[in-house]
């Protein structure tokens, strides 16, 4: 089952074109923040993240060099075993679309539901705009935030040339050297404390699209991005993606990242998966489980799952845009009590929508009560 991780609609980008899944009253939706929406699957989620002026980053490679920075693990990167692991609590953003409607809404009579059961839950952060010139302080204002308060922040960079194939969610930088610069930015504003990146969701999964060549060069960009973030934060837990247990086979994807850079610790602390999907936790673990045995790299690798929106499982018909029935799935925490996963995290806010119960990627009160009350 082919479906992309999530529709990435940039905040004020696509008024005109989405008017005609505008069917519910102004009161119900809240307006995009300056930060990105999240993504949504098949479509993918967009992203809130803070603006400011950003500073310069470093310079990309040239094309002929982009595949020779491409993977192979060597056989001591296999052996090396992860040293540190992320501790504490996750870090709730102030700046969402769930908590505007929640500060504007007060008397709404689904506030309280709305506010105790998703409000209330750390929440990533969506960097899907290509904006160069803001990324960086706009990821560091996330990140300082998070250390400020003691608090460990996800974000997700999601600007690969060609995402989704084209599709609901395209967009992204211009090319793969405008990327790579874009990712030096990006690194540029991920501080030093504890931090985890969910690497661009489809960027693996989905690559039939591609011809060998730009797959190759796709990945080894992304190789490259995981080696910049984690020298520009040593403590910053990157994540590559899995897809998710509907859609290719372990063995299939394993051999995908491990050409990405998944299974080299220079690059990688793990894969995720279930962006934006409604996979059952159960379901998720067992898969993340296959796919990193098949990866092979260091016994510490681990993973991180999306369990926004998964806790009635997926339909039985595959249908993935707002499918009614969906429920929240497990709260968000660094403590799963499961071998080698690493976390459960809400990547795509629970309330803000594919596109069929509200206007793509803005957060949608009656959608939202509906996964929060079921």
């Amino acid at each position: 089952m082919v479906a992309a991780a999530s529709l990435v609609v940039a905040a004020g980008a696509v008024a005109g074109v989405l008017a005609a899944f505008d069917d519910k009253p102004a009161s119900d939706e809240a307006a995009p923040p300056e930060v990105s929406a999240s993504p949504r699957l098949a479509p993918l989620p967009a992203v809130p993240s803070p603006s400011a002026p950003a500073t310069a980053g470093s310079a990309s490679p040239s094309p002929s060099a982009r595949r020779s920075q491409s993977p192979a693990p060597s056989r001591t990167d296999t052996k090396r075993e992860r040293t540190t692991t992320v501790n504490g609590r996750l870090y709730r953003h102030p700046d969402s679309q769930v908590l505007d409607w929640v500060r504007s809404h007060s008397g709404d009579p689904r506030h309280a539901v709305i506010a105790s059961r998703i409000a209330e839950q750390p929440a990533a952060v969506w960097f899907a705009d290509y904006a160069p010139d803001t990324v960086t302080a706009r990821v560091a204002a996330v990140t300082s935030g998070g250390a400020a308060l003691g608090r460990v922040p996800v974000v997700v960079p999601y600007a690969i040339p060609g995402r989704d194939c084209g599709g609901h969610s395209q967009g992204g930088a211009p090319d793969l050297d405008a990327y790579d610069a874009w990712i030096d930015r990006f690194a540029a504003g991920l501080g030093s404390g504890e931090v985890i990146v969910v690497l661009e969701p489809d960027s693996v999964a989905q690559t039939e699209c591609l011809s060998a060549g730009d797959r190759a060069d796709r990945f080894a960009s992304l190789a490259r991005a995981g080696r910049v973030l984690k020298s520009a934060n040593p403590r910053a837990r990157v994540y590559f993606d899995a897809g998710h247990s509907g859609w290719n086979a372990p063995g299939k994807q394993a051999a995908w990242l491990r050409q990405a850079g998944a299974a080299s610790p220079e690059s990688s602390d793990g894969i995720f998966s279930n962006v934006s999907n409604f996979h059952t936790t159960a379901d998720e673990v067992a898969y993340d489980r296959r796919v990193l045995d098949a990866l092979g790299g260091p016994a510490g690798l681990g993973a991180v799952i999306d369990t926004s929106r998964n806790g009635n499982g997926a339909p039985a018909d595959g249908e993935w845009c707002d499918p009614s029935g969906r429920r929240l799935g497990r709260t968000p925490t660094l403590s799963t009590g499961e071998s080698r996963i690493d976390a459960y995290l809400w990547v795509k806010l629970p309330g803000e929508s594919d596109g069929c119960k509200g206007r793509p990627g803005t957060f949608t009160a009656s959608y939202a009560y509906d996964l929060a009350s079921s």
